[in-house]
């Protein structure tokens, strides 16, 4: 539901959602959705209290993934999910990237199958964007941060950072 306000500042606010609406609709995304930044924090505890499952193709998979995922392709989530992740257990799935809405069908596959389960946005992309560590065949690799999604640790503003760990100043 929408609502006009008289005299809005653009046309982009010429018609806007009812307060309710737009606590629904926030609230509900962020039990759909994790940022890397989050997931990162929390797989940093002994417990996560949940399963990385990157769905990429085998070639992404070898290229780079987060540590201590669990590689399971969205083709094969259906026949194969219930042998590898118990009944039940909270599922973090992700993709490539914003560009691909494979993570977003992997999501659905878990849901179907009776998981709770989040997408992380940004895929694997944002995680290296960031400047996670990642393990290849390789072995484990990190690139600096992009200054364009992530505060450089000297602040947006040149100032100091209090917590150099925290990659997200949301």
């Amino acid at each position: 539901m929408t609502q006009s306000i008289p005299h809005a500042a653009s046309d982009l606010f010429e018609h806007v959602a009812t307060q309710a609406d737009a606590i629904a609709h926030f609230r509900g995304r962020l039990g759909f959705e994790a940022d890397v930044s989050d997931v990162a924090d929390a797989l940093t505890r002994p417990e996560p209290g949940f399963v990385l499952v990157d769905t990429r193709s085998d070639g992404s998979w070898a290229q780079g993934h987060v540590p201590g995922a669990l590689h399971l392709p969205r083709r094969r989530i259906a026949a194969e999910a219930a042998d590898r992740i118990p009944a039940g257990t909270p599922v973090v799935v992700y993709c490539w990237g914003p560009g691909c809405n494979g993570a977003t069908r992997a999501a659905l596959e878990f849901a179907l199958l009776g998981h709770p389960v989040k997408e992380m946005i940004g895929g694997f992309e944002y995680w290296v964007r960031e400047g996670f560590a990642f393990d290849t065949v390789e072995g484990r690799a990190q690139l600096a941060p992009d200054a364009l999604t992530n505060v450089a640790p000297q602040g947006l503003a040149g100032d100091a950072v209090v917590n150099p760990g925290i990659t997200c100043a949301c």
